[in-house]
């Protein structure tokens, strides 16, 4: 997952919006969003799923609970983590603790993490953590944008996709998933002058710094935009629109439920 945008208590209607483009390899075997039963806790989960380490990028569960985490770019991290990112979403998801306790659990596994950004919460709780500056943050109503550095970096797609979930939100409670998944699709590169210094070269910082990201010489971008619309009555949306290695869109996935105590 490589940007999230986020809406976190900012306007009533909607206490927890999200806007969120999964970027990856092509190769790596997905299964896409759908309803399925975690072995510990058992707590239904909707989410797609990593099948080649059986975590998650984003998800929500049934309870109202909801994970997203993002790598945070780090060319030098050549040696690979011994535990794959995509647990610590997967965790939160089908745990029972509060997601103040699990935010406290989590420093004692840091460094058994590539660098990760963390969001986990529910309609009443936002937290985010991550490994490089190893604090815990309780987030304040707001628009957020996340990506592959720190929350709310001054980069051009995440200050470009606050800016648009602001725009939706003041046309009132008339906000739809498909409304954001069409914010998702913005395809424009940014201007040199605007381009973050992440490390990696001039070409693919160019190419990684649009909002959806077409595939690169290298096999890949955006795979799925997945859209999450939490209303004050207990009831998400939730739609994801997946991608094919050209950048066109291929199946579509939606879901409605009423969350349960």
């Amino acid at each position: 997952m490589c940007l999230i945008i986020f809406a976190h208590k900012a306007e009533s209607h909607f206490p927890l919006v999200v806007a969120a483009n999964r970027d990856e390899f092509f190769s790596r075997p997905t299964q896409p969003a759908m309803f399925w039963e975690s072995e510990v806790n058992k707590q239904t989960i909707l989410a797609g799923k990593d099948l080649l380490a059986g975590g998650t990028w984003l998800g929500l569960s049934k309870a109202g609970r909801f994970s997203a985490v993002t790598n945070i770019r780090d060319p030098s991290q050549a040696e690979p983590a011994p535990r794959s990112r995509g647990e610590l979403t997967l965790n939160f998801l089908r745990g029972t603790d509060s997601a103040e306790d699990y935010a406290n659990s989590l420093s004692e596994s840091f460094n058994h993490y590539a660098g990760f950004n963390l969001l986990f919460g529910d309609s009443k709780d936002m937290f985010y953590v991550n490994n490089l500056e190893n604090l815990v943050h309780k987030l304040e109503p707001g628009i957020y944008g996340l990506s592959n550095d720190l929350l709310n970096s001054d980069w051009p797609k995440i200050n470009r996709g606050r800016e648009d979930l602001k725009s939706l939100l003041n046309n009132g409670n008339s906000l739809t998933t498909d409304q954001l998944i069409k914010m998702m699709n913005q395809r424009e590169i940014s201007k040199d002058e605007n381009l973050p210094c992440t490390g990696v070269s001039l070409e693919i910082e160019r190419a990684l710094s649009s909002t959806f990201i077409m595939n690169t010489n290298h096999g890949y971008g955006t795979r799925c935009s997945t859209a999450i619309i939490a209303r004050e009555d207990g009831e998400f949306r939730f739609s994801e629109q997946n991608y094919d290695d050209v950048g066109q869109a291929t199946e579509r996935h939606y879901y409605q439920f009423l969350k349960y105590s």
